[in-house]
């Protein structure tokens, strides 16, 4: 992670609070989210993990506080903003190929068909090269593997050069192997690129070498530190409200809680369909 105390923060917000009707999602969010830091955000199902990436999409406004990219209030298609949405599979049929999902990345938010110049054809071609994608550009993505179609998902959020990459449970549906290459890729691009990174997941072990902090999202309320400050027994009983507890082995972090917890015997962070709100 690179910092300095006179750069803009890339993300930054201050007492942001999302609410539906009476109910409060989460709220007192204060973070400031730095140009090349990597920060997971974690938490059971319902609890605001994806609310917060749509917030930070100008998809969802704030009950109160504020919510910035790059030092200007969150809007609707920002440039400054590359997203990477889950896994999903596709039909057999499709034709798209992959070069083609790249350019999406460049006028998909545009109405009629797209009108690609050298210049584009110049960026989408560098975007493949720098997720590694370049060798299956031109094939269908129905007949590309899961991990392979998560490179160019992330090439399609690379292609106009954002400083913040947004990442939706984007591990879902992958291998161990492939969960480990498309980390090992977001991690790599954000230090070459510096872009801050907000990833959505619901289980911090296959990112964990990579990550610097953690938003955790429960009954309402947001944890912020570092892994070792937010993944620990007594900081996320508190957060509960209820025991959990935390055990390291090798490297990994298993979080064990009560059913009326977290919604399962053995871990809080499981599959979140979520933001049903």
């Amino acid at each position: 992670m690179t910092t300095s105390a006179t750069r803009t923060p890339a993300i930054c917000l201050e007492d942001a609070c999302v609410a539906f009707g009476q109910r409060r999602l989460w709220d007192h969010l204060d973070i400031d989210i730095e140009p090349g830091e990597f920060v997971a955000v974690l938490g059971p199902n319902g609890a605001g993990k994806t609310t917060l990436l749509r917030v930070l999409l100008g998809q969802v406004d704030l009950a109160h506080g504020q919510a910035r990219i790059g030092g200007v209030p969150v809007s609707r298609g920002s440039r400054l903003i590359g997203y990477v949405p889950q896994q999903k599979s596709l039909d057999h049929r499709a034709t798209l190929r992959g070069r083609d999902l790249v350019a999406l990345g460049l006028d998909g938010d545009r109405w009629g068909p797209p009108w690609p110049s050298r210049e584009q054809r110049r960026q989408v071609d560098a975007a493949l090269e720098q997720v590694g994608a370049t060798a299956y550009a031109d094939a269908p993505l129905s007949m590309l593997s899961g991990g392979e179609q998560q490179r160019l998902r992330i090439a399609q959020a690379l292609v106009r050069r954002p400083t913040v990459l947004l990442c939706d449970e984007p591990l879902l549906s992958l291998d161990l192997h492939q969960q480990r290459t498309v980390t090992e890729l977001i991690d790599r691009t954000r230090r070459e690129l510096d872009i801050a990174v907000v990833f959505v997941t619901h289980e911090i072990n296959p990112i964990l070498s990579a990550v610097d902090r953690v938003i955790h999202f429960a009954a309402g309320k947001a944890l912020v530190g570092t892994p070792d400050e937010v993944m620990t027994t007594e900081s996320l009983t508190e957060l509960y409200g209820s025991p959990v507890e935390v055990i390291r082995h090798q490297n990994r972090i298993i979080v064990v809680g009560a059913d009326e917890v977290t919604g399962h015997a053995h871990h809080p962070h499981d599959h979140d369909d979520e933001d049903a709100a």
